[in-house]
């Protein structure tokens, strides 16, 4: 719109001097920006709900929730908002003429005239917006990052294989036995369905239910003291049958498993993550030393506070976070105490998961009709569920990206086509006392790549500021790695070459005599 508004300086010089006054001119570039951004606006907000129905089609493949999501109003007045403000600036950033100043518009000439200020207001608009760009660029390169390093994080467990299937605990007016007892029997029954190769139960899905089972207790060690001040170390509590780490494929490192006699009330014993060993046992072998909690809490839970001999170390399975990390972990035989939190059903199985579903859940609700079976899912999937905001962000983040990228892009092929019309003497002229074109066609792409890496050094800056800022008030807030930055600044310069070519072509490709005889 600004390099059409100087295209018509001719037309709006003689609108001035025919008598109409700066205001009449404003308003009549205001009702014209007003209906160009309103138009924009009025498409965007008719392409908002298809658009959102799209990404609830995505996400509803992890989240039936959803399909849910509708658009929110404020928003869209939002839009509507500055798509006002944007048409008010197009209209009042332009110099006017007036009727006494008319004549230095050069009304007797029909070429286009392009003054510095002029210029420098085209350059200003196009830095910003690859400075814009820059910014969403660099932070949808730091999510895409992200979810990729997600993804491609080992988690130490088999996940392909093993279906994980809510049962909670039925436990009204049964007695623990009663409860050990129903898990143990159907544990025996889906191991005798064909393609079933380990069947164990726990307390907790892996990330599923980090939110419901995320608590750490306090607990002690044989030989552990505490420094003057200091609390005893917490650590996450999980209750697991026996073969529970056999059927996820976590390796006991030293000791033992659980047997049926540690489920049926004997001594108590215990099982801890790798890191704990190391911790509360450096350099020692922390089987059979004993471990107890220390927590208040857990006589309100109906956790015995007695010391447990430790039978067995087990690799740590982080089940809270995606990426796997030091976990300090204590492992309950099921079946000596309540089952808490709810039981899950792990199931490892030789072919494909999902067929095991209707065979498991006949046979639970043959056991007990009113028995809850819901979530069937592979720990893969569970983990693709649990990515799904990760995956939704950068792929709405990179829509908002690519739009930046494309106006960007835009933007600078518009100026540098603006200053090529608009120098068509001068390199006429060039031309004619001899420079060659591919002088001027280098001539311009450099001016557009100078565009480009003042933007990035621009959006850069800004983008540091605000990481800055924003760190003040979230601590864990880190500004994006040196990969992501890089790679968008070279889609930047690259785009603003590509943006460059057609504008160069032109300028290379000036009719010398035509150029000089419009003159």
């Amino acid at each position: 719109i600004l390099a059409r508004t100087v295209r018509r300086e001719n037309e709006l010089a003689i609108r001035a001097a025919l008598g109409a006054g700066t205001a009449a001119l404003r308003r009549t570039l205001l009702a014209e920006s007003l209906l160009l951004c309103g138009a924009g606006a009025a498409l965007g907000v008719l392409i908002s709900q298809p658009i959102l129905s799209v990404l609830a089609r995505y996400a509803s493949r992890f989240s039936v929730r959803a399909l849910d999501l509708t658009v929110d109003p404020s928003m869209l007045w939002v839009a509507v908002v500055l798509a006002v403000v944007a048409a008010v600036l197009l209209a009042f950033v332009p110099r006017l003429p007036s009727a006494d100043s008319s004549h230095g518009f050069g009304l007797a000439s029909g070429s286009l005239r392009i003054t510095r200020n002029t210029a420098r207001r085209q350059r200003v608009f196009a830095v910003t917006q690859i400075a814009a760009s820059f910014v969403l660029l660099a932070g949808a390169s730091m999510l895409l990052k992200t979810l990729l390093a997600l993804q491609a994080a080992q988690t130490g467990f088999e996940m392909r294989q093993v279906l994980a299937v809510n049962v909670p605990v039925m436990s009204y007016g049964k007695t623990p036995d009663q409860v050990g007892g129903f898990y143990r029997e159907a544990i025996r029954r889906i191991e005798e369905l064909p393609g079933v190769d380990r069947v164990a139960v726990g307390s907790a899905v892996p990330w599923r239910d980090a939110a419901s089972n995320g608590f750490a207790f306090l607990f002690s060690a044989d030989g552990h003291v505490r420094a003057p001040g200091e609390e005893d170390p917490r650590g996450r509590l999980r209750t697991v049958s026996p073969g529970f780490f056999a059927a996820l494929g976590v390796p006991i490192i030293a000791g033992r498993d659980f047997n049926d006699a540690d489920c049926r009330g004997g001594e108590p014993v215990v099982i801890v993550s790798q890191s704990l060993a190391q911790r509360m046992f450096p350099n020692r072998d922390a089987v059979n030393h004993h471990m107890m909690w220390t927590d208040p809490i857990m006589k309100f839970i109906d956790v015995n506070t007695a010391p447990r001999r430790i039978v067995g170390v087990a690799a740590d399975i982080e089940d809270e976070h995606i990426v796997p990390g030091p976990a300090i972990t204590v492992y309950h035989p099921f079946g000596h105490e309540m089952l808490l939190w709810g039981g899950r059903l792990f199931v490892h199985a030789r072919g494909n998961p999902y067929a095991l579903v209707t065979p498991l859940t006949r046979i639970i609700r043959d056991m007990s009709v009113d028995q809850v079976v819901e979530r069937a899912a592979t720990l893969e999937d569970v983990r693709a569920e649990v990515l799904t905001p990760d995956r939704l962000n950068a792929l709405v983040f990179g829509g908002f990206a690519a739009v930046a990228l494309l106006i960007a892009v835009v933007g600078v092929a518009g100026v540098l086509a603006f200053s090529v019309s608009g120098r068509t003497r001068e390199f006429g002229i060039r031309l004619a006392i001899g420079s060659q074109p591919r002088h001027l066609l280098t001539s311009v792409i450099t001016e557009g790549v100078v565009i480009a890496v003042v933007g990035i050094a621009a959006g850069a800056a800004f983008g540091y500021a605000m990481a800055q800022l924003a760190g003040h008030y979230f601590p864990d807030m880190r500004p994006p790695d040196a990969v992501p930055v890089a790679g968008s600044a070279v889609v930047l310069l690259t785009a603003a070459v590509v943006a460059s070519v057609l504008p160069a072509a032109r300028a290379a490709r000036v009719d010398v005599m035509q150029a000089l005889r419009s003159e």
